[in-house]
């Protein structure tokens, strides 16, 4: 029996289906979600993610966390310690933020796998392109709201469902990482059941406000 990753709803409803995978979605929080079965092991996970270059110059890929880092800025400090959660090989939004005076952390499960990091609170946490990636979205979140302190901000990037027409012929549902696919309703629900504010930043970028 499918059960929601995120709320652990049993009632998933079939979603779509494609050449590789199947698609759930859970009538109680909407998130969309590949069963089990799909995942790959952490060997050919990190196999895919090796393919990535998101290397600190890459001048396209600064623009592209810019979309998140910009207006995270314009809501914090410079005296607030952040931590980017699942950084990615190259690092680069942290660097970007210590360019202009902000001090962050970093983890990340296969390039930044320091666990101490993890022992300490935050002001704010950034997490571009990770959540869809990560099976076990109620630990994760859970885990999430331990780290941020009292009036802290969650920045999460991950690309939205709109309906079923739009993700039939979606091409962020094709990369075998992406597992868990949420939509603004799905951060609507996260946002009652964790006492949140949601604030829509960009068609991919929502800041939680705890």
């Amino acid at each position: 029996m499918n059960t929601c990753p995120l709320c652990h709803s049993v009632d998933l409803v079939h979603y779509h289906q494609d050449k590789k995978r199947s698609y759930y979605q859970c009538p109680t929080c909407m998130l969309v979600s590949v069963p089990a079965e799909y995942y790959l092991s952490a060997a050919d996970e990190k196999a895919e993610y090796d393919k990535h270059e998101n290397h600190p110059e890459d001048l396209g890929y600064q623009r592209f966390l810019n979309r998140t880092l910009e207006p995270l800025l314009e809501r914090v400090t410079v005296d607030q310690q952040g931590l980017d959660f699942g950084c990615g090989e190259g690092k680069v939004l942290s660097l970007m933020a210590r360019s202009r005076g902000y001090q962050m952390e970093n983890y990340d499960l296969y390039y930044a796998n320091c666990p101490e990091v993890l022992n300490r609170q935050y002001d704010f946490i950034t997490l571009t392109e990770v959540i869809e990636h990560v099976s076990d979205a109620s630990a994760l979140l859970s885990q999430l709201n331990r780290l941020l302190k009292p009036n802290g901000i969650l920045a999460v990037m991950t690309k939205r469902v709109r309906d079923l027409a739009a993700f039939t012929n979606w091409h962020y549902k094709n990369d075998p990482t992406h597992i868990n696919f949420y939509s603004e309703a799905t951060f609507r629900w996260l946002a009652e059941h964790y006492g949140w504010r949601l604030e829509i930043v960009d068609n991919d970028v929502v800041f939680l406000h705890k």
